[in-house]
């Protein structure tokens, strides 16, 4: 059974880093498209980073420039290395993976519940 397991979250000061990691197991399913989603507290959630089986990447405006999407060369593991965070990242984050070649930016398009897999989360929260 397919398992997508967040870590990495924590309380920061604004303008700190953090780096989340997903750890993907038993996953044999050929190319996928994951993604990281977060939902802050009162509002609905929001796709944030997507990559593709070809390595391409989108990122929702809010973050581009500070955020970074990457997976490890065994495509088992995803990151969202954080930066110059701010007081309106504080969410929870989930990843998740969408099975086929769908372009990074289709897989941003579709919801959170739209994607094949889900982790439980890891939360993050940023102090001014």
């Amino acid at each position: 059974q397919v398992t997508l397991t967040e870590s990495g979250g924590g309380s920061v000061q604004a303008g700190e880093s953090l780096r989340l990691s997903c750890s993907i197991s038993e996953y044999n399913y050929g190319p996928y498209c994951g993604a990281w989603f977060r939902q802050a507290p009162g509002k609905e959630v929001e796709g944030v980073a997507a990559i593709d089986s070809n390595g391409n990447t989108t990122y929702v405006d809010s973050v581009k420039g500070r955020f970074t999407i990457s997976q490890d060369n065994a495509k088992s593991t995803l990151y969202l290395e954080m930066n110059s965070l701010n007081p309106e990242d504080t969410a929870m984050y989930y990843c998740a993976v969408a099975l086929g070649r769908l372009s990074a930016s289709y897989g941003l398009l579709i919801g959170l519940n739209e994607h094949h897999y889900r982790g439980q989360g890891t939360h993050v929260t940023v102090s001014s």
